[in-house]
């Protein structure tokens, strides 16, 4: 069995961040050093489905089960819950821009 790998959270967030600006998989696992794609894909599944807080996670642990760390105050769940609106609204903004673009060829 191979050794685990444990990603700080900046780097986890800035693959996120990457991904969500249409960098390719394949160059964001070169540019960050990210082993294995499945681990990307899971990132990408817990910020889509609002669970920032496992990004914190240490390897091995599940905090699905509720023993995560509680110690995240509401004003921090708050702040990333408005980042992650925020990105969203960016991503329609782009959409948008490019669908304009798209009419136009047309």
């Amino acid at each position: 069995m191979g050794t685990r790998v444990s990603y700080p959270v900046e780097v986890k967030m800035k693959a996120i961040e990457m991904r969500l600006a249409g960098v390719p998989v394949k160059e964001v696992m070169e540019t960050l050093q990210i082993r294995n794609r499945t681990q990307l894909k899971t990132w990408m599944k817990w910020y889509k489905n609002g669970e920032v807080k496992r990004l914190e996670q240490p390897v091995g642990k599940q905090y699905t089960y509720g023993k995560g760390p509680h110690s995240q105050d509401a004003f921090a769940k708050l702040e990333a819950e408005n980042r992650y609106l925020k990105q969203q609204l960016d991503i329609l903004k782009k959409y948008k821009e490019l669908e304009r673009t798209w009419m136009r060829k047309s």
